[in-house]
């Protein structure tokens, strides 16, 4: 594989990531085949793995820490925090109090003393961005975290984040980690070029746009959820089906797979880094793999353009960040005395 630098960190990476979100009770619950699934990845090239706590509540941070045995110094190895680890209120979210914790529990789990990169998982509008940043930046000096970064966070938040890090001389995000694929382009708005200009890398994930983009899923058909994921509203969605429907006859008049064609999307664009793979299985990584090697010219990419505009989703991306002024409603309204005064 051909590497690229993350960000200005200096760090080489390779451009397809492995994601380990399918490791554990969430997908594959057999250690030993998502530990040779994970060999087999690092064989082929890639040496940049992403976990997180939240997965299978630490079972996955615990499968990467036994496949790296022996590897570790060979791997980028990024986990991250800020999801619910268990009833406790204070076992969760961006506080220094949690984040001091919870990098020691990901770190025993991973069976590793430093993480190469270390990301807030959403933002969490409850704790000023200077006290995660400054519980983070704590982290790099004392050698247990090489760089941060951030993970769905809308560009205003980006922003916010490395102006307060320049004012209070703190460490400042190095990476941002967005959903992005042909059905979801809106981080091609601002996203991408704020990351760009503040030289973060990004790794983006969702590639396959949650399925969508596997040529499994189409008009008329009855969809394997298992495989899938089990989400059949998700794939019910017919504005996405209506773009899947015009991709299936490009990929095909290309003579590439579909989930060649919407990889090699995600990696075509100049401001992504990496785009992260999440197998269950050895078949579904053999076939992300067959297709490392391949580029999209510029009449294919224009083709994608006229089906999926540039800086737009199609239809919502249920399971990306949605900012509290959109999804608590008593922000977006006066209240009852206020309106009727009014």
């Amino acid at each position: 594989m051909k590497y690229r630098t993350l960000g200005r960190t200096g760090i080489l990476v390779s451009p397809y990531a492995l994601g380990t979100m399918m490791f554990g009770a969430m997908g594959n619950p057999d250690h030993d085949d998502s530990i040779r699934i994970i060999h087999r990845a690092l064989d082929a090239g890639i040496n940049f793995v992403d976990t997180a706590d939240v997965y299978s509540g630490g079972e996955s941070e615990e499968i990467v820490g036994k496949a790296l045995k022996g590897r570790r110094d060979d791997i980028v190895l990024a986990s991250k925090m800020h999801y619910p680890m268990g009833n406790d209120p204070n076992r969760r979210g961006n506080s220094r109090r949690w984040i001091i914790a919870a990098v020691e529990h990901s770190l025993r789990r991973l069976q590793t003393d430093h993480l190469d990169l270390y990301q807030v998982h959403r933002p969490d509008p409850t704790v000023d961005v200077e006290e995660t940043l400054s519980a983070l930046s704590d982290l790099v000096r004392s050698g247990k975290v090489r760089a941060i970064g951030t993970s769905t966070f809308p560009a205003s938040d980006i922003v916010e984040a490395q102006w307060v890090a320049e004012r209070r001389g703190l460490e400042r995000f190095r990476t941002e980690q967005p959903p992005y694929s042909i059905i979801n382009r809106s981080i091609e708005r601002e996203v991408l070029p704020v990351c760009e200009r503040y030289g973060m890398g990004t790794l983006v994930w969702s590639p396959l746009g949650q399925g969508m983009l596997t040529g499994r899923v189409r008009k008329g058909r009855p969809t394997d959820t298992h495989r899938s994921g089990g989400r059949p509203q998700h794939f019910s969605d017919e504005r996405k089906l209506d773009v899947v429907e015009q991709l299936v006859p490009l990929a095909e008049k290309t003579g590439l797979r579909m989930t060649h064609l919407a990889m090699a999307f995600a990696i075509a664009h100049p401001g992504v880094t990496s785009a992260i793979i999440g197998p269950r299985t050895m078949e579904q990584l053999d076939d992300l793999l067959a297709g490392a090697d391949v580029t999209l010219d510029d009449e294919v990419l224009d083709r994608i353009d006229e089906i999926a505009p540039p800086g737009t989703d199609t239809g919502p991306n249920t399971v990306a960040y949605t900012p509290p002024a959109i999804s608590d409603v008593s922000l977006r309204r006066r209240a009852a005395g206020e309106r009727s005064a009014a």
